[in-house]
């Protein structure tokens, strides 16, 4: 892609926190997001963030006549069997609020011993040239820690009070913008996607 029009790529969401992160690596790029374009909510009937992901970008792409990105992560937490994995948004039902997600998986763990409490965030996503594109850039991250009893921290969204990072002895929440998009899935996955946008000349 050679000129900024050309370079202009479509974001399949409204989550500002998810906004701000992309935005922020991808930055040579022009990143405009489907609710600019008044791009509708794609169904999210996929059992798994790739399935998903691939769903909201073709969504995007379709409406929007551009190349398209989607992230689809969550959290899985291994006592849980993997939940709330692909509902991690809506955990506590649609419409549910971060905190309000966060409750629900504290309550399930409440009886949970500490050491049984590993967890790690995922992130897939996917960048499609066109909505009928057959070989879309794929890319995953993973971030591995474990679930405190209650939250710390002000910073990031969602899950991230509660997810204690090993190696900063910290929460996610806890960490700058910076230090966190150096260390998080999405952080991992955008700067796999990143280097595979330069390879394929994006």
């Amino acid at each position: 892609m050679r000129n900024d029009s050309c370079r202009k790529i479509v974001l399949a969401s409204g989550n500002p926190g998810k906004i701000r992160e992309i935005k922020a690596i991808l930055k040579d790029h022009v990143i405009v997001t489907q609710v600019e374009y008044e791009v509708p909510e794609a169904e999210e009937t996929g059992t798994t963030f790739v399935e998903n992901a691939i769903i909201k970008a073709r969504n995007a792409a379709r409406y929007c006549n551009i190349p398209a990105i989607a992230d689809d992560s969550g959290l899985v937490v291994d006592v849980l069997n993997g939940a709330p994995g692909v509902v991690s948004a809506r955990y506590a039902g649609t419409g549910a609020s971060d905190q309000e997600n966060l409750q629900k998986l504290l309550e399930e763990l409440k009886n949970t011993p500490e050491r049984e409490k590993t967890a790690r965030f995922i992130c897939i996503i996917v960048l499609l040239r066109h909505a009928d594109d057959p070989l879309p850039l794929i890319v995953q991250g993973v971030w591995e820690g474990r679930i405190l009893p209650g939250p710390a921290g002000k910073n990031g969204f969602g899950y991230d009070p509660v997810f204690w990072v090993p190696e900063k002895q910290c929460t996610s929440a806890e960490l700058s913008a910076e230090i966190k998009n150096q260390l998080s899935h999405r952080g991992k996955a955008l700067h796999q996607l990143k280097r595979l946008m330069l390879e394929f000349g994006y």
